[in-house]
């Protein structure tokens, strides 16, 4: 069994399920049957799961405080490693923007605390980018992208009494 675990729909209409161990599993809804994904470099829980517009899934932190982050390509059914997170972070929320950069907010850091940090992982190159940090601390948190191009966070644990804000990016 897996728990905590991420279920991500890939193009193909198969589900890449995440987390709770070092592998991973495909789930096939056409033929209702299971097929190996391969090995992570880290076991995960906690993280998120991503699918980013080349098709790939970009999987990132985990329970335990961990910054790092690793792709998975169903072409080829493999994982590689990608740059790491500036922060730790697991109960954190992953946001594609239109520009298909992943905006990542939140989360618990290294002392488990609710953190206000945001950042931009770009495709196209692997790497990371500082964009800020929210109003609020937030962990457990959702964040939406707003047709106007927005990201609107709402709720989660947080040390402050702002219930929702908007971001511009």
């Amino acid at each position: 069994s897996r728990s905590p675990h991420t279920a991500t729909l890939l193009p193909s209409g198969k589900v890449l399920v995440v987390g709770g161990a070092s592998t991973a599993e495909l789930y096939d809804p056409a033929t209702g049957t299971w097929s190996p994904a391969g090995n992570m470099a880290a076991s995960r829980m906690f993280h998120t799961a991503t699918l980013l517009p080349s098709g790939k899934v970009l999987v990132a932190g985990s329970y335990g405080i961990d910054n790092s982050a690793e792709l998975y390509d169903p072409a080829t059914n493999t994982w590689s490693p990608t740059g790491s997170m500036a922060v730790p972070r697991s109960f954190h929320t992953a946001t594609v923007l239109p520009s298909g950069k992943v905006l990542m907010t939140g989360g618990f850091e290294g002392s488990y605390a609710p953190d206000t940090t945001m950042e931009e992982y770009d495709p196209a190159t692997g790497t990371w980018a500082w964009v800020g940090t929210m109003i609020s601390s937030r962990a457990g948190h959702t964040a939406t992208l707003l047709p106007s191009g927005q990201v609107l966070l709402t709720g989660g644990e947080s040390h402050s009494t702002a219930q929702a804000e908007l971001l511009g990016l």
